[in-house]
Formats: structure tokens, C-alpha cells, sequence
């Protein structure tokens, strides 16, 4: 009787352990598992914009042509632990980048210079927007792989 006094207890806790290891592996359905391999930096785009979920870049509604740009980083953490340091943004070359509305529309496919940057110029008629006003707000999307990892950034343009 004694024994079994003693193994109920380890038994109850090794049950707790195990269920709650079990429970941290569960799916989250809400984030994707893979980490984007590239920063893209919309340029233009207020402050915090590389961590705001959809920075936006404003331009005039009277505008000819609307200049559209990012800059493709990746981060070199090698120098993380060290303060004087840290982490390095290193541009990248060469990568294609697709720009689409969010209604599916292409706007065209350009490669990043060596410089990291993509570049497109397009009208406000191009946009889906023929007669812009102060305010209109047109949602845009760039999508590319890098090392073998597909990756998308949402932006967006704003007439003022």
C-alpha cells in the first residue's frame, strides 16, 4: 500500500508533464511557421513602416506618375550578441519581385538592382484609380522567393 502511495504521485505528474509538452507542439492556424527571408522596406513609408503591418506612402492626387519602390534586405545576425555591432542589413540582388493590386491585377514583375531596390512606375489610372481624391487608398502587394522561401508584403498607396 505504501508503494503505491508513493508511485500515484509521480504517475499524476509525469501525466501533467507529458499533456502539457503535448499541448505546446499544437499548430497555431493564425502564423505561418516559415520566417520571410528577406526585410522589404517600402520606401517612402513613415517610420516603423519594415515592422507596421501595411505601411503606406502617400502621393499627390494631381500626380502624373506614381514611383513605386522597396528595398529587399536580408538580416545578417552573426554580430547579435555583440552591441558594438549587431545586426547588419545587407541588400539583395537579383531577386524577381511580382507587384499585384489586391484585386489580382498585375502591375508588372521587375529584379531588385544591386542595391536591393525594385522600382515601378505607374499612373493613377494604372492603380484602378482614374479620378484620385485626397484620401483614396489603393492596396498594393509584393511577392517573391528568396532561397527557395516565397514571401509577400502588403502596402499600400494613398492619394493626397
Amino acid at each position: 500500500m505504501k508503494n503505491i502511495k508513493t508511485y500515484i504521485p509521480a504517475l499524476c505528474l509525469a501525466l501533467t508533464l507529458s499533456l502539457g509538452l503535448a499541448s505546446c507542439k499544437e499548430e497555431d492556424p493564425f502564423l505561418d511557421r516559415d520566417v520571410a527571408p528577406v526585410l522589404v522596406d517600402i520606401v517612402g513609408a513613415a517610420f516603423g513602416a519594415p515592422i507596421a503591418s501595411e505601411p503606406t506612402v502617400g502621393y499627390q492626387a494631381t500626380a502624373p506618375k506614381l514611383t513605386l519602390s522597396a528595398r529587399l534586405l536580408e538580416l545578417d545576425k552573426t554580430n547579435i550578441l555583440d552591441h558594438t555591432k549587431g545586426i547588419d542589413s545587407i541588400p539583395v540582388p537579383n531577386v524577381p519581385i511580382k507587384i499585384t493590386l489586391r484585386t489580382g491585377a498585375v502591375l508588372g514583375e521587375v529584379t531588385s538592382n544591386a542595391q536591393g531596390l525594385v522600382t515601378i512606375d505607374k499612373t493613377w489610372a494604372e492603380l484602378g484609380v482614374p479620378t484620385p481624391k485626397a484620401g483614396t487608398v489603393t492596396k498594393i502587394s509584393w511577392t517573391g522567393t528568396y532561397k527557395g522561401i516565397a514571401f509577400t508584403r502588403f502596402s499600400q498607396v494613398q492619394a493626397n
